[in-house]
């Protein structure tokens, strides 16, 4: 009797050191997520802001620089619902307006254009980066969250369920080729 009780006693504790460890992991997973968030969301803003400096910065045409503005000025005034759709939208903007080479080349000839040119750069090749780690963390989180045990002992608590970042992030063709 006493040796069957301290079998139940060891294995409820096993699967009770085994349940929080797996907390432990979800619980770090969902930092991560939150912190791979921040460095996005960061990233985004330094995009639309470069991309906002550079239109009002007169290097570029009017016709240019109103739609380069006007991208920017929505993905950094977005609400979260409207974020992904925003961003995608000055992607679009960054790649019609600098689609060409001849483009960052007059940028690039202005005064100043050299750093803003290669800050725009910079900015625009971490973008995809930082939501490629962001969407990792998600990606990881949700996996460990489908396990039944997840599920069946509440372990992620009322956590929401994490969602990827969607957005298009490529970078236009010319910004790309010279960001180093």
């Amino acid at each position: 009797m006493t040796f069957t009780l301290i079998w139940i006693v060891v294995a409820l504790v096993a699967i009770g050191l085994y349940l929080s460890w797996t907390a432990g992991r979800l619980d770090r997973l969902h930092v991560r997520i939150d912190a791979a968030r921040a460095a996005l969301d960061a990233q985004l803003l330094r995009r639309a802001s470069v991309a906002q400096e550079l239109a009002t910065s007169g290097v570029l045409d009017p016709a240019a620089s109103i739609v380069l503005y006007e991208a920017a000025h929505a993905a950094r005034q977005a609400e979260e619902e409207q974020r992904e759709v925003a961003e995608s939208d000055l992607s679009q903007a960054l790649r019609a307006v600098f689609g060409e080479a001849q483009q960052v080349e007059a940028v690039r000839e202005a005064p100043g254009g050299e750093e803003a040119a290669r800050e725009l750069a910079q900015a625009v090749r971490r973008v995809p980066m930082a939501r490629r780690f962001h969407n990792d963390a998600v990606r990881a989180a949700r996996a460990l969250r489908r396990h039944r045990k997840v599920r069946w002992f509440r372990l992620a608590g009322h956590a929401p369920f994490p969602l990827a970042f969607e957005m298009d992030d490529e970078p236009p063709a010319a910004l790309a080729d010279r960001s180093g």
